[in-house]
């Protein structure tokens, strides 16, 4: 265990994400990952840990989210990929709650702009500005009105979104007029309606 900041090899980095025991960076739009392997997470098409970063293929990456055991990136040609753990269909192939993914698979055809992780579910953004999840759905943190776990991406109403945040049961929001929504698992008040219901 380090109880002070350890450097991340050499190299510049320009974001960087940390899920539940592996974290991934990108440097020079290259995208790098490190830790726990157990289910793919870290894209190097392995099952290892690594104790230093690993590049994970030869494409150009924009942003990188990690779950607790997934990963998704967008790369530089605006499309988005997961790997990793598969549990609740969070990869998004339309797989079902398959295998594990050592290898970036694509979701979808579409153009994407922005991406969160959280658990084992997924928000994304498209380039028309609507809100996309997929992945576990147990507390409705998906927003399709349902607890269906998705493994392919569902949109969230009609309206556009700006940003999203994914937490480990609840998703947040902020749409395109400023206005911030919230829905998923409510138990200490965090989808913030004044309720503890889901």
């Amino acid at each position: 265990d380090r109880i002070l900041p350890n450097p991340v090899g050499s190299s510049t980095w320009k974001a960087v994400d940390a899920g539940d025991s592996h974290a991934c960076a990108i440097s020079n739009d290259t995208l790098w990952c490190w830790g726990y392997n157990g289910s793919g997470q870290l894209g190097d098409g392995t099952t290892s840990d690594r104790r230093s970063p690993v590049q994970v293929g030869s494409a150009t990456w924009k942003s990188v989210a990690t779950g607790t055991s997934h990963t998704c990136a967008i790369r530089s040609d605006d499309t988005l990929w997961c790997w990793g753990s598969d549990s609740s269909g969070q990869i998004g192939d339309g797989g079902g709650a398959g295998g594990d993914q050592i290898t970036p698979v694509q979701v979808g055809a579409s153009t994407w702009v922005s991406m969160a992780t959280g658990g084992a579910a997924n928000c994304a953004i498209r380039s028309d500005g609507t809100l996309w999840c997929w992945g576990y759905n147990s507390s409705g943190q998906l927003g399709d009105g349902t607890t269906t776990d998705r493994d392919v991406p569902v949109q969230v109403g009609s309206s556009v979104w700006g940003q999203v945040s994914v937490g480990e049961d609840h998703t947040c929001g902020l749409r395109g007029d400023g206005a911030a929504a919230c829905w998923g698992t409510n138990a200490s008040g965090q989808v913030g309606d004044g309720s503890t219901t889901n």
